[in-house]
């Protein structure tokens, strides 16, 4: 896939201090063990067997490589961590066992809804429980979406 672009000042907050902020370098190497922790957490919490995992952060990028079953996993997992607060990047290195055609990304406008996107995309909009089940686990409920996050969007 390669590389793909977030906003940076959107998604959840999963590092504990912005990188300004670590002034002493013993320091900003805890953060930065700490932020690497963080990200592999959230992947983990996804629930995705990933071989060979390995994720490196320099800078606002992340950089993630492994093999996995599906090209759906492989989406959840680079969406996972582009959805993070101070990632503007990742640089997707993995494989896919199995390749499918890549879903699409949709960037979530102010205003936007589930079934406002599935009307745009779809032309349909009772057809948002797609979107929201191709976002599970990132997507715990489909009424809590918000601008910047990126959401896959499956092909029909």
């Amino acid at each position: 896939m390669g590389l793909f672009s977030f906003l940076k000042n959107a998604g959840a907050k999963l590092f504990k201090r912005k990188k300004e902020e670590v002034t002493v370098p013993e320091e900003a190497e805890k953060t930065h063990e700490d932020n690497l922790e963080a990200l592999r957490s959230a992947v983990a919490d996804l629930g995705i067997e990933v071989k060979d995992f390995f994720v490196d952060l320099q800078g606002e990028t992340v950089i993630v490589f492994g093999e996995v079953n599906s090209q759906s996993d492989k989406e959840k997992i680079v969406l996972t961590l582009g959805n993070v607060e101070g990632i503007e990047q990742v640089d997707d290195r993995m494989t896919v066992l199995a390749p499918e055609p890549e879903a699409t990304f949709y960037e979530v406008k102010k205003g936007d809804s589930l079934s406002k996107i599935a009307k745009a995309l779809y032309g349909d909009a009772m057809k948002y429980p797609l979107i929201f089940e191709a976002n599970k686990p990132m997507l715990k409920d489909p009424n809590l979406i918000y601008p910047g996050q990126v959401l896959r969007i499956p092909q029909l």
